[in-house]
């Protein structure tokens, strides 16, 4: 059964969630008008990106601009390619124009870049469908979906610094000629700016987080030795750098710090306790039945009834060992742990 809804209703963070726990195979597809992102997961984890405004020839011009592939090796292998219909990147691994691994970095940094540009998107529809999936046996990748939405928290949170001035899709020229040497990695930065490449792809080429690349180009920006690239229009001024007052952070940032806050405190705890065995199991326990009661939720919303077990979202057993006291009833389900000693229904319980 599909899942599908608007991103103002079910943000971004709460769908990798879903997929994640729920050891989803399929395809997420996201729909803002202006673009359209596939996401591609298998048990779970991220394997393919492509967004519709980001050809696979950019992959090509990204590895030439990385100085790891040479302006005949492109030519080649795209038209090759054209004959052929075979990813541009196994195309080049396989002419030796480049190599695997180089090509596998790429692939993540460019991957993990696209979903950092959905995290900025404030509306959209969402559909995902759950379907067997094609597995790059050439160059496998498996983006651990956690992890990426760590990142993406992050990302709302940093973000709100600069929002309003500079978007992952930001394009600048050079301006006046810098006055003097720059120092790194303004330089670095200031010679990847060439009226082509747009924020997310210098952060692809230079191997840096793409929210200092837009702080650096801001800088270059108020210092007037960039412009904005626009079509036939004068470039825009630049901004003022002093911060509106009162300004609060906007309500999803808050709550992606929290959430971060959150995990790391509880990461924090358990790394605390994790040498006593007793309460290190309660903690594990408390914490898996959290996630079978998210899972429950959610096949009862793609099912529209409870599951009869729990093998059908996830593990059966806590960490004694023992089955969880699972049960459907009138007005939802229980879910429980005996606890240590496996007897249900005395003091020491886990709920």
């Amino acid at each position: 059964m599909a899942l599908e809804g608007t991103l103002k209703e079910f943000g971004l963070t709460d769908i990798l969630q879903l997929i994640y726990y729920q050891r989803k195979t399929g395809v997420l597809t996201v729909d803002a008008g202006f673009d359209h992102v596939r996401i591609l997961f298998y048990e779970g984890n991220i394997v393919f990106v492509e967004s519709s405004k980001r050809a696979e020839s950019r992959m090509g011009r990204l590895l030439l601009k990385k100085g790891l592939i040479k302006e005949k090796e492109l030519d080649a292998a795209l038209a090759q390619q054209k004959a052929t219909g075979a990813k541009l990147g196994n195309t080049l691994v396989k002419m030796g124009a480049i190599s695997g691994d180089s090509l596998k970095d790429t692939l993540v940094q460019q991957f993990t870049e696209l979903i950092s540009y959905l995290f900025t998107w404030r509306q959209g529809h969402y559909e995902f469908k759950p379907q067997g999936i094609p597995i790059d046996k050439d160059i496998p990748i498996s983006l651990d979906t956690q992890h990426i939405l760590m990142e993406g928290l992050r990302i709302l949170d940093e973000w709100s610094a600069v929002e309003g001035k500079i978007t992952l899709e930001s394009i600048f020229v050079r301006g006046q000629a810098p006055p003097g040497e720059l120092e790194e990695p303004e330089k670095r930065i200031y010679e990847l700016v060439d009226g082509e490449s747009d924020v997310s792809a210098i952060a692809v080429i230079s191997g840096i987080d793409s929210f200092k690349i837009s702080k650096t180009l801001l800088e270059l920006y108020e210092k007037g030795l960039i412009e904005k690239k626009s079509t036939g229009e004068k470039p825009e001024p630049a901004p003022s750098k002093a911060a509106p007052k009162g300004k609060r952070l906007p309500a999803f940032v808050l709550e992606g710090i929290l959430a971060v806050f959150f995990l790391l405190s509880v990461g924090a705890f358990y790394a605390g306790f994790q040498a006593h065995p007793l309460i290190s199991k309660r903690y594990a326990a408390s914490a898996q039945i959290d996630r079978l009661r998210f899972g429950v939720e959610v096949f009862q919303v793609e099912n529209g009834r409870y599951p009869a077990g729990l093998e059908q979202v996830g593990p059966t057993t806590d960490p004694w060992g023992n089955p969880y006291v699972y049960k459907v009833t009138a007005s939802g389900f229980t879910l429980v742990s005996s606890g240590p000693d496996g007897v249900p229904g005395d003091g020491d319980d886990i709920y």
